[in-house]
């Protein structure tokens, strides 16, 4: 073994890419607490302020919200393992790559996926939706994407989750990239169940998974015929630690510092308020869109439905991709996005989330890119 190493000193950098994105400095004072033990009285009295400052920010009552100790995909799993049974019927809309996770999930389960297909780029289409409710009147649930990160699509989550009413199935909601950034009411909308990660529009560390299930959910869960196939995320199991009231049963030992860590994100989105969170990301996204295009580069989402954290701009022609983002990061400590699946090479990701929406940091990536275009 090398006697070479030394303690781990990362650059700072400028993340402007698709996560994680920059962390506030406060969340990282956080996690450099104390440890305490994840019974002690005091954390759990920080658990709880933690489901109540979820709850404003999903804009839910239900008393199942609470993260998941581990990233986004486990509270994706969460939400399927629990929810999916073999056999089950699920209509999933896909139009990126997280659309195809959610099918993957619902075959792992058991489950039988019906897939509404979109172009990369596009929005989800309501009607294609719609037919496929009607032609599978036995589904059990209707899963999609709220804002697509490989290709920055906001899909139309309030008109989604009224066909999922209408046709009396469950509604599944990825929110990784929405959450904190884009309007999203998970009561008002009835979302059935949503998940989240902390390293988006929260600006906290990369590590936790916000989730949520309605009052129906819940019943689905109690009324399987099949045991949660997950130990470690069956939420029977896991509420009797994140429950209420002092007395909390062990399950596992949970991340205690990254729930700091959470926690002090989700007060700063609590102080700000999340309708100026919103507005925020809107504003700087419109800053971003002028200088982007003063450099002769072209978005490829329809500003109808473009989402404003997660910038999707097409390369041009005879620029290379790998070296541009290279030199960026050499050069300027500033991490921008590839293309993923079949965008890759064709476009740039470019992210304003959480504390890395700030004009600051668009005036800094659009000098830059125009260093390196030049």
């Amino acid at each position: 073994m090398s006697s070479s190493f030394s303690s781990f000193v990362p650059p700072s950098r400028v993340l402007m890419g698709p996560g994680p994105s920059d962390v506030y400095p406060q969340v990282l004072e956080a996690l450099a607490r104390p440890t305490i033990g994840h019974l002690d009285p005091k954390f759990v009295t920080l658990m709880d302020e933690v489901k109540q400052l979820l709850q404003y920010a999903f804009q839910t009552s239900h008393a199942l919200t609470m993260p998941i100790s581990a990233p986004g995909s486990a509270g994706m799993e969460a939400v399927f393992v629990n929810l999916i049974e073999p056999g089950d019927k699920v209509i999933v809309c896909q139009n990126g790559v997280f659309g195809g996770r959610m099918q993957q999930n619902v075959q792992r389960c058991g489950g039988q996926a019906i897939m509404v297909l979109d172009t990369w780029g596009k929005q989800t289409d309501v009607q294609k939706v719609r037919e496929a409710l009607q032609a599978n009147p036995d589904a059990k649930a209707l899963a999609f994407v709220h804002a697509e990160t490989s290709t920055g699509v906001l899909n139309d989550a309030k008109t989604l989750c009224q066909l999922a009413q209408e046709f009396d199935c469950l509604s599944i909601v990825d929110a990784v990239t929405s959450l904190g950034g884009s309007e999203l009411k998970v009561d008002d909308w009835q979302i059935d169940a949503i998940y989240s990660g902390t390293q988006k529009c929260l600006s906290c560390v990369p590590g936790l998974s916000p989730v949520s299930f309605s009052d129906k959910a819940i019943a689905a869960i109690k009324q399987r015929q099949h045991p949660v196939q997950s130990w470690f995320l069956d939420m029977d199991l896991v509420m009797g630690y994140w429950g209420k009231g002092a007395k909390r049963a062990y399950h596992h030992t949970a991340p205690v510092n990254s729930i700091y860590a959470l926690h002090q994100s989700l007060l700063i989105l609590q102080q700000e308020g999340l309708e100026k969170s919103w507005a925020r990301h809107q504003q700087h996204h419109q800053s971003l869109k002028i200088g982007l295009e003063n450099l002769g580069l072209e978005f490829v989402v329809d500003k109808a439905y473009r989402l404003p954290q997660l910038n999707m701009v097409s390369i041009p022609d005879g620029v290379d991709d790998a070296q541009v983002r290279s030199r960026l990061l050499t050069e300027f400590e500033l991490e921008i996005g590839a293309g993923l699946g079949e965008l890759a090479g064709k476009v740039w990701r470019i992210g304003l989330m959480g504390c890395a929406s700030s004009q600051k940091n668009v005036d800094y990536c659009v000098s830059s890119l125009a260093k390196v275009l030049s």
